[in-house]
Order: structure tokens, then sequence, then C-alpha cells
């Protein structure tokens, strides 16, 4: 096991002992990592993990903020468990310390990278809902999500458009939503992109932005305001 680096450490950071720590040692180890197959990769606990996630904030907002119509909480939801927030928690345990990669993704930064660090996170709630059960992964993402109070007060920044668009158009599994980037203008270092988001073919939304992801969160958030949902 000595690939792994100070397991105990992490285990102190999010309150929680492993009665079996291969679960752990499941959800650190990226797919870039081989070991000579000796670990699984932490995909399909990352799968799982997402599903944890996504009941136990669907059950703390409707239980906690019982005047909130399902769009406000749709919204709300999406900012806690979007890519962005997730990166956040995993950097506040300094989670791309304890994962498993390969030469290739070590060399080119991927314990900082935002995908990484974000299913590694999910992967670490699955592990933790396999060992200790619902209860023990509940404290443990409960630990990490903004309080009630922070969230009625505004303070939580609802900016991941795309990620909220997605959960508005999921509710309709026949829905498919699609991004082009219409043009770019500028010089090589003033670039603009002009982005389309597409609802089953039909453009629903247009932005712009100096970067590909920008303007696809500046053309989610027009949808996402034209479909009578508030914005930031």
């Amino acid at each position: 096991m000595s690939e792994f680096k100070d397991l105990g450490e992490l285990e102190e950071k999010i309150g929680y002992k492993f009665k079996n720590r291969e679960y752990l040692h499941h959800a650190m180890t990226h797919s870039s990592y081989s070991g000579g197959k000796k670990y699984e990769c932490n995909e399909r606990l990352e799968f799982l993990g997402d599903a944890v996630l996504q009941l136990t904030v669907s059950k703390y907002l409707f239980t906690n903020m019982s005047t909130v119509p399902e769009g406000g909480l749709t919204k709300l939801r999406a900012s806690i468990v979007c890519e962005n927030s997730l990166y956040n928690f995993a950097k506040r345990i300094d989670l791309g310390k304890y994962i498993l990669l390969g030469k290739g993704e070590e060399m080119t930064g991927g314990r900082d990278r935002k995908s990484i660090l974000s299913d590694a996170f999910e992967a670490m709630i699955a592990a933790v809902y396999l060992d200790g059960g619902d209860e023990e992964a509940t404290k443990m993402i409960m630990s990490f999500v903004p309080s009630i109070e922070a969230l009625k007060s505004g303070k939580v920044k609802l900016g991941d458009y795309k990620t909220i668009l997605q959960e508005i158009i999921q509710q309709n599994p026949e829905e498919h939503i699609s991004y082009e980037v219409e043009e770019i203008d500028g010089a090589q270092n003033h670039k603009t992109f002009n982005a389309q988001v597409m609802l089953n073919g039909q453009i629903i939304g247009r932005g712009s932005g100096q970067s590909k992801k920008e303007s696809e969160q500046a053309a989610a958030k027009e949808a996402v305001k034209l479909m009578g949902y508030e914005t930031d």
C-alpha cells in the first residue's frame, strides 16, 4: 500500500475513519495509473458518489427550504453539486495530494486539474457510503455543503449556468441540449467567442466571452433566464 500517501491524514480531514481502507484506495486511483492493474480506477465509484451526493443535497434543500419552488431548488442543487463546487471542496482538503496518477497526468498538472479533483471527491463520497452507510456519507457531505443561512442570503455563487440548464433539461429525458461556437473575432490575444446553445437543434440562447467556456456559460445563462428562472 506504499503508493498511497497519508490516507490517515485524509481520514482526519473528512472526519471519517474507514473500517476497510481499500474503499479509499480505490477512490484515490485515477484511470491514468496502472500500478500493474493492482488497483481498479475510481470511475465506477464516481458514478455512485454522484448519485449519493445528488440525493443528499436534494433531501437537505427539500427539508430546509420549504417555501422555495421546484425551479429554485433545482438551481440551488446545481450550484452545490457542479464541478466548480466539487473542485473547491477538494481543494479545501488538498485532495490532489492523495490521488494516484500516471506519469503523464502527473507531469501535466493533473493534481490540480478540476475534472480529476471533482471526480475523486465524488468517488470518495461513494467510498464513505460503501464503508459506513448513508448516515456517515451524509455527515461527510454536509461538512462541505454551504449552510441554509448562506444559501438564503445569496452568498453562494450560482454562476454555473451550464450545470443549471442541464439540471432543468434532465427533467425531460427526451430533450437534448448542445453547444456550438458560432464564430471568433479579434486579434490573437483579444479573441471573442460567440456561442449558442440548442435544445433539440433549436437555438435557445446566445452568449459571448473571452474563452469558449465563458461564451457557453453566457449562452446557458440566457437560456435559463428565457425559461423563467432567475439569474444572478
